[in-house]
């Protein structure tokens, strides 16, 4: 859990716009870290993550997060354009370090989030030495009766739900700064949004809250609208929420058995490092693992039935390049930053209970292949019955998704060359 990831963050192109609702709101962008009121230690901290200078979303929220008097913040923006980073500075910028007690708590939909988060704080707070992080996830056991000393909490909410209330060992109304990340999923998912606004409830008056969501739809609108009096809103314009910096392919094949063969030529075609392979069930992707390990991969796969450790103990063993291939259903579509994985492959596009394009998982899926504006490649693998399905994501996104035969080589060796 405590081990360090070194994540490098590069600048992204992406466009906002930012929709003020208070006029007498600070509203202005930077162009550099120093121009922002952050401490030296952070400031090294930044520059030892790789980043040069702020990016688009960076430039935007930052002067609003580190403002006096705080800021409360809607951002809608995808993971991969730096977002995380930014909250993270808030939180590091906010914590009092002589103070021994939770001072920041930030919320993430899965156990997988609330680490890489935690790791990303270790990282960017690594000269902050008296600043700590804890985890209320699920496997953190704490006694009850103990006093939280850390200044930063991470958790997912059913966890920091008990520790609030259950096991009465974090006291909300000492949080002065509040993180809702990836807001879309905390909605999507039962439970999640009701807990949430549960302990947002707990929370005192003056505490700044900053939401984030990959989306910026209705649902979304209207939860936020529940929990964060008076907000700024940066939102990505609707023309930038496709990847621009992936290519993106589908082939079509009658049953598992062929998707699994153009898999096997895509193999003899490309140089491919690193991938994720996405299944819509367990089943399918226990048969996919199966089928490829026995062809000589190096497999992990990736699905809600694992355990927290077993899930921890995988993703760490395809960061560390132990597997090259990770077999996931879509517990793993959001939040899993790899930035050796350049392909992803859908192994089937996926779909909802009406079986219509999950538009938002597939950004999801396709976006691991393109972290942080590196340039990323997605092949999806379709039956005659679903081509339909891709017709309707190019018309969402506006975007352009070619056909490739995987049965002609010249034309996958060709696109390999590009």
């Amino acid at each position: 859990m405590n081990k360090l990831i070194h994540t490098s963050l590069v600048e992204s192109d992406q466009h906002v716009e930012i929709l003020q609702r208070d006029p007498s709101s600070p509203l202005f962008s930077v162009k550099t870290f120093e121009e922002l009121p952050l401490k030296r230690e952070l400031l090294r901290g930044v520059y030892m993550m790789g980043f040069n200078r702020p990016s688009k979303i960076q430039e935007q929220a930052l002067p609003l997060m580190l403002a006096y008097p705080p800021q409360n913040l809607i951002a809608q923006s995808q993971s991969g354009t730096g977002k995380t980073a930014a909250f993270v500075l808030a939180m590091l910028s906010r914590a009092n370090a002589n103070e021994k007690y939770p001072q920041c708590l930030c919320l993430a939909p899965t156990y997988e989030l609330a680490l890489q988060i935690g790791q990303v704080v270790r990282a960017i707070g690594k000269f902050c030495t008296d600043i700590k992080v804890n985890y209320a996830v699920r496997g953190n056991r704490i006694p009850k009766g103990t006093v939280l000393e850390e200044q930063i909490i991470i958790g997912t909410p059913g966890t920091t739900l008990d520790w609030c209330f259950k096991h009465r060992i974090l006291d909300l109304t000492k949080i002065s700064l509040f993180v809702l990340d990836e807001a879309d999923i905390m909605i999507d998912t039962q439970g999640l949004s009701c807990q949430s606004i549960r302990i947002h409830r707990a929370l005192p008056k003056n505490c700044q809250v900053l939401l984030f969501s990959a989306t910026f739809k209705e649902p979304v609108r209207a939860f936020a609208e529940r929990i964060i009096p008076d907000p700024i809103v940066i939102k990505l314009r609707e023309e930038e929420l496709t990847l621009s910096n992936i290519r993106q392919y589908f082939m079509v094949c009658q049953n598992s058995e062929e998707q699994y063969k153009a898999l096997c030529n895509l193999y003899g075609s490309f140089t491919i490092g690193q991938v994720m392979i996405f299944c819509q069930t367990r089943r399918l992707a226990d048969w996919l693992s199966e089928k490829m390990s026995r062809d000589g991969h190096q497999v992990a796969t990736l699905t809600a039935e694992l355990t927290v450790v077993q899930r921890a103990s995988v993703i760490q063993r395809f960061r560390e390049g132990k597997e090259k291939v990770l077999i996931a259903t879509n517990v793993c579509a959001r939040g899993i930053d790899v930035q050796q994985v350049t392909t992803v492959v859908n192994f089937g596009l996926p779909r909802d209970l009406d079986g219509e394009p999950d538009f938002e998982t597939y950004l999801h899926r396709i976006g691991r292949a393109g972290r942080f504006g590196h340039r990323g490649i997605a092949f999806s693998m379709v039956e005659n019955e679903t081509v339909e399905l891709v017709h309707k994501i190019e018309e969402h996104f506006q975007t352009t998704i070619k056909q490739l035969d995987p049965y002609d080589m010249d034309e996958l060796e060709r696109l390999a060359a590009e």
